[in-house]
């Protein structure tokens, strides 16, 4: 088995494991870590032969990308205060602490590779705990906070990390060169961002076609990261950025297909990207295993040192850090996403996950420094990150719905139930207005506009049956009912259709192209769900 075959089986068993981990209770990149030492102890499976520089610009871009199309902008902008207290503040808190019980703990560990270590562990990771924390039915807010938080956590611990990285290779650090670079590093990343949005935004709009846009989107973030590393800028803050440009202002109300095209293929590459990255984690610890044998009371008992560190700040941090947000919350009366109760910040601190940046950094970092020497205490570095992903993923991922369920933390569905009524409301009324609009400019018989009307109230009806009254509403169930059953037929009418024209595919003198361009009509027809004639 080569490299790219090694690729392949990787990328399959990152479908695979999604499935089977749901069926068996476990987190998917579990099981892909598993997986992957499983295939390093079979003779015939190559060693990981992926120099460490070019791991970051393939595995983050993706992830932080596809991270951002989960929230907006504006949610970052009305929880700075709440993101930066609980989540920004606490990486360099917990970089500060790994660095220095590792320094402690693990012989001939300089102080530039022990925050090298801190800052790769610091950041939990967004996807596996919202992954764990949306199937929990969590207070909206709360799972908003661990987006936010892992996003910027992100950012800023990959920020220190190559600060340390720089002065672990070269062997010099220096506190005001450091700083001047972090600021133009910065201010290079947020320039690069906004102006590879503004022109990816702009181009998106010529383009027209959906290949051609979701395939643009997909270079874009790998454009953004390269761009500001060539300019001396951060690429993972330049990413963000740029994702966050288009999740604001890249959005067509009209693009129905386009959108679900563009969800659809981002969640593919995230969960490819990320099987891929832990699947990684398997084979490289089967290597780690060789290298420190001899040595596995040392590299377990430093490993425990610093997942207990990793835990514990993390709750030191989080309980004081949420009663200042409250109470800087009362003060300032602003709609802040924040923990309200000690039980919520609680879980919050469980669901500190570590995850796919965590592993990405690690493998990133390189084998030799300047003078040709090996990387400073490298395998103990990789063995204490892989353990500590590992402890909090199966630790705290298995037994966060144990918690939740005791602590009796739970989603505000009264709230939520309102919220939606409101903008069933404003769905209704906009489609009323449009429809006012219309006959105003031109001649629409009174039957066909008062079946419009109705059709207008339905909208808002189907998204929240209790903005009309216990009469219309149950008038309305059994209008639903019928129209469902009618929608039901015409779905099986469509796709009798479609197998005709499959079929017809393997006749004799058949033109696939006109075939596939009648499949794709029947296609969008059926997502789009046709009318139903005579529901009315």
């Amino acid at each position: 088995m080569d490299q790219l075959a090694l690729l392949f089986v990787l990328l399959l068993g990152a479908v695979v494991t999604v499935p089977v981990g749901d069926r068996l209770g476990l987190p998917a990149p579990v099981l892909m870590t598993l997986g992957g030492v499983v295939l390093a102890l079979l003779p015939f499976v190559p060693n990981v032969d992926i120099p460490p520089a070019y791991i970051l610009p393939l595995v983050l871009p993706p992830v932080l990308y596809a991270s951002v199309q989960r929230t907006s902008w504006r949610q970052f902008a009305a929880n700075k205060r709440a993101i930066f207290l609980l989540a920004v503040a606490l990486v360099f808190v917990t970089t500060a602490a790994v660095a220095a019980v590792a320094h402690a703990v693990v012989p001939g560990l300089p102080i530039a590779a022990a925050v090298v270590l801190g800052a790769l562990v610091a950041p939990p990771d967004p996807v596996a705990a919202t992954a764990v924390a949306g199937s929990l039915g969590l207070p909206r807010r709360m799972v908003s906070i661990l987006e936010g938080e892992g996003l910027f956590n992100d950012v800023t611990a990959i920020v220190i990390y190559h600060v340390a990285l720089a002065a672990a290779i070269s062997g010099t650090f220096s506190v005001p060169r450091a700083a001047g670079a972090l600021v133009l590093s910065a201010v290079v990343a947020v320039a690069v961002g906004f102006a590879l949005g503004w022109a990816a935004n702009k181009l998106i709009g010529l383009l027209g076609d959906h290949t051609l846009q979701i395939g643009l989107t997909l270079l874009v973030p790998f454009v953004s990261y390269v761009l500001a590393e060539e300019f001396g800028g951060s690429g993972v803050l330049a990413v963000l950025t740029t994702a966050l440009f288009l999740a604001e202002y890249a959005v067509d109300a009209d693009d129905v297909l386009g959108r679900l095209a563009g969800n659809t293929f981002w969640s593919v590459v995230d969960t490819l990207v990320t099987g891929v990255a832990f699947g990684l984690i398997g084979l490289e610890l089967h290597h780690l295993f060789g290298t420190v044998s001899g040595r596995w009371g040392q590299l377990l008992g430093a490993s425990a040192a610093v997942v207990g560190v990793v835990v514990a700040v993390r709750l030191l941090w989080l309980l004081p850090a949420a009663r200042i947000a409250r109470r800087m919350h009362r003060r300032g009366d602003i709609a802040e996403d924040i923990p309200m109760t000690w039980r919520e910040t609680v879980v919050m601190w469980w669901a500190g996950m570590r995850g796919v940046a965590s592993v990405a950094l690690a493998l990133a970092i390189p084998l030799t420094i300047d003078g040709g020497r090996p990387f400073p205490a490298r395998e103990e570095i990789l063995f204490i990150a892989f353990a500590v992903v590992l402890a909090t993923l199966v630790l705290q991922g298995l037994t966060l719905p144990w918690l939740v369920k005791r602590l009796d933390v739970r989603a505000d569905t009264d709230a939520e139930r309102e919220h939606e009524r409101q903008l069933a409301l404003r769905v209704a009324k906009a489609a009323k207005r449009r429809l006012r609009e219309i006959e105003q400019v031109e001649d629409v018989p009174e039957e066909l506009s008062e079946q419009l009307l109705r059709r207008a109230y339905e909208i808002g009806i189907r998204i929240s049956p209790d903005i009309v009254d216990d009469e219309r509403r149950e008038t309305q169930h059994k209008r639903m009912a019928r129209l469902r059953r009618v929608q039901r037929i015409q779905a099986e009418m469509l796709s009798a259709a479609r197998h005709e024209v499959l079929a017809a595919r393997s006749e004799p003198g058949a033109d696939p192209e006109v075939v596939d361009r009648v499949l794709h009509q029947l296609d969008v027809r059926s997502l789009r769900g046709a009318p139903a004639v005579g529901s009315d």
